[in-house]
């Protein structure tokens, strides 16, 4: 989503795109991410920041560590992709792997205590 303007945000959307981005400033200058400094970065920047939303994002890039391991890029996730290239020729393969033997359940037990097998 690409934000412009703050115009078209409720309140609390824009709470927390000020409080993150906020953070990210602080964070990247090599200062404490703080409350107080979460705030103050915001109203330099001509917006408010509440002081719980200040709190929480002060909170988890504390509890992340840093603001590069709370700002950590996705995963790369599944994604399918295609087949892999041919074989390069003169690579030895890899050595086959040993199937474990699984053990089996005992035969499940007839609910109505009956075992020869027979209808209900």
């Amino acid at each position: 989503m690409v934000v412009s303007t703050l115009d078209g945000l409720s309140d609390a959307q824009k709470q927390e795109l000020v409080a993150s981005l906020s953070a990210i400033v602080v964070g990247k200058s090599g200062a404490e991410v703080t409350a107080e400094s979460l705030t103050a970065v915001a109203s330099a920047s001509g917006n408010s920041l509440s002081g719980a939303w200040a709190s929480v994002f002060a909170s988890a890039v504390e509890k992340a560590g840093s603001i590069d391991k709370y700002c950590l890029a996705p995963g790369g996730g599944g994604g399918g992709g295609g087949g892999g290239g041919g074989g390069g020729g003169g690579a030895e393969e890899a050595p086959a792997e040993e199937e474990e033997e699984v053990e089996e359940a005992p035969p499940a037990v007839d609910m109505f205590g009956g075992d020869d097998g027979g209808d209900y």
